[in-house]
C-alpha cells in the first residue's frame, strides 16, 4: 500500500513539474522533489556529456553555493545540505572530459520549511485522534501523518495549524502519527513519529419504559470498555443524576409520569480513558387518565361519549368498554362509541398512550344505556272522564313519562315509577299516548304511539238565558264528534224536549216562576249519548203582580197595595209615571208607600216583580191625581179696622179656594175661584190663624196652613181736646181692647203741625200750643208691635179759642169705628 502511495505522490509532482529550456542544445531542468535540507532536480541528457554539475545558490541570502556532480549517465540527481524554506536557483551544467561546458540549464525552486515536531496526540472520540506540534516559519500548512501499527491502514490529512485532528479512526486501534510541514515548494520530512490509541466507542443506548415512573436503560457490550456512565435529567430541568456501573441494563425508577428524560452514557477503557458519549431521550408512559362523565347521546343511532381528564405526556387515548366496543382519540379528551344497545350496563376505562406505550386503565366507570322501550302500551277507562295509560314493565328503569297528546294538541305528561299514568279524557277527543322510561343515562330515543278515543264531551260554554218571561234560549259550544244535540228542561211534572244538530235551542210556554233542570246531551251514532252532562238550573220571569188598592196618606204620600204571587225572594217594584217625573218604591210585601209625590199631578202606577232572573211583565196600570199644590204665598192686608184683603199665588192642580180666617172671637171664610178674596167681620187687636183649602177639578183637596195674622189694634175713641192754663192742648181719648200699646197724636193746624207720643197705658197726651186761637185736625192711633202707627184711624177737627175758655170746641170729626 506504501508503494502505491509513493507512486501516486510522485506522478503528482510531475505534473507540476516546470519545464524551462537550456539555453544551449535545448537541455531542459525541472525540481522533481524537495526536502527541508535537499532539492532533487531531473534534466534530459545532453548528447557528448561526460559528467553534469548541478550548483544551488541561495537567493537573496548570504550563505554559500552548494553543488554536486554526477556522472554523464545521469539524469536526476539531489543536492544536500540546504536551507529550509530558502529559495534556491538550480544550476545544470553537461561537461565533456575537459571540464568543457557543452550545455546548460536553470531553475528556481524553495526548499520545504523545518521538519515539526508533535508535542502530544489524544483520542476524544473513538473515530479521531487530535495532534498538537510546534508549528514551524514559513509553512502554509501541515500534513498529519496517520498509519495502524499493523499496516492496514494510511492516511494524510492536510491541517490549518496546530491542533490537528485524524479521523475516520478506529475505536480502540492504535496508530503511528507524524507530521510534515508544507509551503509551495513541497514538505518537509515527516516528524519522529509517536504512538497513540482511539477511545473506545460509546454505547448504544437502547431505552423502554416498563412503567410510568421506570426507564429501562440496556446496551450491548462496548469492546475493551470496563466501566460505564449514564448520567440522566429530566426535560426542562437542572437536577442530573449519575450512575457507574459495570452491567449493561440500568432501571431508573421514582420518575415523574409522561415525562422525557434524556440519558446520556459513557464507556470507558482500562487505562481510564472516557470514550464516546451517546445522548438518547426517553419518555415515560403516561399516567392514568381519570373518567368524569359518561353521557349516552342520540342520533341516527344510540352511543356513548366519554369524558376523561387528560394527562401529561399523553399523545393518543384510548377508551374500552367492558363488551370490547373503544373509540380513540388524539389530543382532546373525550370520545364517542357507536353503536351501542339500549337497556345495557357496562363499564368503561381510558387507556392513555405515548411512544413510551400505554399507561394503566383508568378505574372502571359504570355506564348503563337508555333504556328501551315498552313493546305494549294501552289505555283502560274503569269509569267515564278517568283513563290510565299502561304499558309493560322494561328493565334498567329508574321512571317513567307518559306523554298523552289530545289532537287538538293539548298535551299532558306523567311522571311515575309504576307502570300505569291516569289522566282526565274528556270525551270527543282522540288521545296519541307514549311512554318513555328514564334511567341516569336518560330516556329511550323512541317509543310506539297507541290511539284511544273517547265519546262526546259534554258541551262547554252552556248558556241557558231568559228571553221573555216564559221563554229560555239554551246555547253551547259545539262538541267534537257529537251528532245530535238532546236538550231538556224540567220541573217537577213537566219535561220539555228539543232536539237539534244545532248547538242552540229555545224552551218556551214555560210557567212563570218557575225554577226548570236543563240539560244538552250530546250524542253520536258510534259512542251514544253522553249522560253525565251536568244540568243547568234556570227559573223562569216572575209573575206579574196586581194592584188591589191605593190610598192617599198625605199630601205627598201614597200607599198601594197589591198582590205578591211569587216567592218570597221577590222584589216588587211599584212605579208612578207621569208627565214630568217618575216615582217609585219597593216592597217583599204587599205593601208599598210612593213618598215625595209632587202635588197637582197626574201618574199611571203599575207594579213590576224582579228575582235574580229578571223582572215580569207590568201588571195592569190604575190612574193616580195627587192633591193641589197649596199656594206657595199667601198675604194678609188689613184694609180698614174689620175688613181685610188676602191674596195668594196660584197651586198647580188647584181650581178653586176656600180661604178662612179664625180666631177665638169668630171666623171669616171666603170661596173663590181667583186668588184673591176680600174678608170682613175683622176683630181689631186679634191673633188669627191663616188657612187655606185647594181644590182640583176632580175634588181633590188639599189643606193648607199657613203663618198667623194678628189684626192691628183697636183706633181709640172719644178723642178730645182741651185747652191747659198754660197755654198748652191735652189730647184725651179712651183706649179698646186689652193690649196696652204706645199712641201717636198728630195735630195738624193752619199755623203749626204737632206731635206727642203717649207712653204705653196713658190716656192723654200734652203739647205746647204756639198761637192760640187755631183750628186743628186731630188723629190719634195706636203704635203696632212693629212700631208702625195704624194708619185708618179717623181724623177729628177741633176748633181751639184763646185762653179763657176752659173747653175745646169740636167743630167736626170723622166717622166712627165700630167698637
Amino acid at each position: 500500500m506504501r508503494t502505491t502511495q509513493l507512486k501516486m505522490l510522485k506522478l503528482l509532482l510531475l505534473s507540476a513539474f516546470v519545464e524551462i529550456c537550456a539555453a544551449k542544445n535545448d537541455i531542459t531542468l525541472s525540481v522533481f522533489t524537495v526536502t527541508s535540507k535537499s532539492m532533487t532536480v531531473q534534466w534530459s541528457g545532453h548528447t557528448g556529456a561526460s559528467s553534469y554539475k548541478i550548483t544551488a545558490t541561495p537567493k537573496n541570502s548570504p550563505e554559500r553555493p552548494v553543488f554536486a556532480q554526477f556522472s554523464g549517465n545521469s539524469v536526476m540527481g539531489s543536492v544536500n545540505s540546504l536551507s529550509p524554506n530558502t529559495v534556491y536557483t538550480m544550476q545544470l551544467e553537461a561537461m565533456d572530459n575537459a571540464l568543457n561546458v557543452l550545455s546548460s540549464a536553470a531553475t528556481e525552486e524553495t526548499t520545504a520549511p523545518e521538519v515539526p515536531s508533535i508535542e502530544q496526540a489524544y483520542s476524544k472520540h473513538s473515530d479521531s485522534i487530535t495532534v498538537e506540534f510546534t508549528e514551524v516559519s514559513g509553512a502554509t500548512s501541515y500534513i498529519l501523518r496517520a498509519e495502524s501499527q499493523t499496516g492496514d491502514f494510511f492516511s494524510e490529512t492536510e491541517v490549518r495549524g496546530s491542533p490537528g485532528t485524524v479521523v475516520q479512526l478506529q475505536p480502540y486501534t492504535g496508530y503511528r502519527l507524524s507530521v510534515m510541514s508544507v509551503n509551495k515548494g513541497g514538505r518537509s520530512q515527516p516528524s519522529y513519529p509517536i504512538k497513540a490509541r482511539t477511545v473506545v466507542m460509546a454505547p448504544k443506548l437502547n431505552t423502554t419504559s416498563p412503567s410510568n415512573d421506570t426507564i429501562l436503560v440496556t446496551w450491548s457490550p462496548v469492546k475493551h470498555a470496563v466501566l460505564y456512565t449514564l448520567c440522566i435529567i429530566q426535560e426542562g430541568s437542572s437536577t442530573r443524576l449519575k450512575l457507574n456501573t459495570t452491567d449493561t441494563t440500568v432501571t431508573f425508577d421514582a420518575l415523574e409520569a409522561g415525562t422525557t428524560y434524556c440519558i446520556k452514557g459513557t464507556a470507558w477503557d482500562s487505562e481510564g480513558r472516557a470514550g464516546d458519549d451517546l445522548t438518547v431521550c426517553q419518555i415515560t408512559r403516561p399516567p392514568s387518565p381519570d373518567v368524569t362523565h359518561i353521557q349516552v347521546t342520540q342520533g341516527r343511532s344510540l352511543g356513548i361519549a366519554v369524558y376523561w381528564v387528560k394527562v401529561q405526556g399523553a399523545e393518543t387515548y384510548v377508551a374500552l368498554t367492558s363488551n370490547s366496543q373503544n373509540c380513540s382519540t388524539m389530543g382532546i379528551s373525550y370520545c364517542s362509541i357507536f353503536p351501542v344497545e339500549c337497556g345495557q350496563n357496562h363499564s368503561v376505562s381510558v387507556t392513555a398512550y405515548n411512544s413510551a406505550g400505554p399507561s394503566s386503565p383508568s378505574q372502571p366507570a359504570d355506564y348503563i344505556t337508555y333504556p328501551c322501550p315498552p313493546e305494549n302500551i294501552w289505555v283502560e277507562e274503569p269509569k267515564a272522564g278517568n283513563c290510565s295509560v299502561v304499558w309493560d314493565e322494561v328493565p334498567l328503569v329508574e321512571y317513567y313519562m307518559a306523554f298523552i297528546k289530545r289532537d287538538d294538541g293539548t298535551e299532558k305528561s306523567c311522571n311515575t315509577t309504576g307502570t300505569t299514568c291516569p289522566f282526565l279524557c274528556m270525551c270527543g277527543y282522540t288521545y296519541l299516548t307514549t311512554v318513555f322510561p328514564y334511567n341516569q343515562a336518560g330516556s329511550s330515543p323512541s317509543a310506539h304511539v297507541r290511539n284511544y278515543t273517547t265519546i262526546p264531551c259534554c258541551p262547554q260554554g252552556v248558556s241557558v238565558k231568559l228571553v221573555s218571561t216564559e221563554t229560555l234560549e239554551i246555547t253551547w259550544s259545539p262538541v267534537k264528534g257529537a251528532e245530535l244535540y238532546e236538550t231538556t228542561a224540567a220541573q217537577t211534572n213537566d219535561v220539555i224536549h228539543c232536539n237539534d244538530t244545532a248547538p242552540v235551542c229555545a224552551l218556551s210556554d214555560l210557567q212563570c216562576n218557575t225554577a226548570y233542570s236543563v240539560v244538552v246531551t250530546p250524542c253520536s251514532e258510534l259512542r251514544g249519548c253522553n249522560r253525565t252532562c251536568t244540568p243547568h238550573t234556570h227559573e223562569t220571569a216572575p209573575c206579574a203582580p196586581e194592584i188591589l188598592n191605593m190610598t192617599q196618606s198625605n199630601n205627598s204620600s201614597l200607599r198601594v197595595l197589591f198582590t205578591t204571587p211569587n216567592n218570597q225572594n221577590t222584589n216588587y217594584t211599584i212605579t208612578a209615571v207621569g208627565r214630568y217625573d217618575t216615582h217609585t218604591c219597593n216592597a217583599r210585601n204587599g205593601s208599598c208607600e210612593l213618598t215625595q209625590l209632587p202635588c197637582g199631578s197626574t201618574y199611571e202606577v203599575m207594579a213590576v216583580a224582579t228575582t235574580a232572573v229578571g223582572r215580569s211583565l207590568p201588571g195592569y196600570s190604575k190612574p193616580l191625581e195627587t192633591g193641589p199644590c197649596c199656594p206657595t204665598t199667601v198675604n194678609v192686608t188689613q184694609v180698614t179696622q174689620a175688613m181685610t184683603n188676602v191674596t195668594w199665588s196660584a197651586g198647580r192642580g188647584a181650581r178653586s179656594y176656600i180661604t178662612t180666617l179664625t180666631s177665638s172671637r169668630g171666623h171669616a171664610k171666603c170661596h173663590t175661584l181667583d186668588t184673591h178674596c176680600l174678608m170682613g167681620c175683622i176683630t181689631c187687636g186679634t191673633n188669627y190663624s191663616v188657612n187655606l183649602e185647594a181644590i182640583s177639578s176632580t175634588g181633590h183637596k188639599s189643606e193648607c196652613k199657613y203663618r198667623g195674622f194678628s189684626s192691628n189694634p183697636c183706633c181709640p175713641t172719644s178723642v178730645k181736646l182741651y185747652r191747659r192754663a198754660n197755654n198748652s192742648l191735652r189730647v184725651y181719648w179712651r183706649s179698646l181692647g186689652s193690649q196696652i200699646q204706645n199712641h201717636t197724636v198728630e195735630l195738624y193746624g193752619t199755623g203749626a203741625n204737632y206731635t206727642c207720643i203717649a207712653a204705653a197705658g196713658s190716656i192723654y197726651c200734652d203739647i205746647q200750643e204756639e198761637t192760640c186761637g187755631d183750628v186743628y185736625t186731630v188723629v190719634a192711633a195706636p203704635v203696632g208691635q212693629n212700631g208702625i202707627k195704624v194708619s185708618f184711624c179717623q181724623p177729628r177737627t177741633y176748633s181751639v179759642p184763646c185762653p179763657g175758655s176752659n173747653a175745646g170746641m169740636v167743630i167736626s170729626r170723622g166717622r166712627r169705628s165700630v167698637d
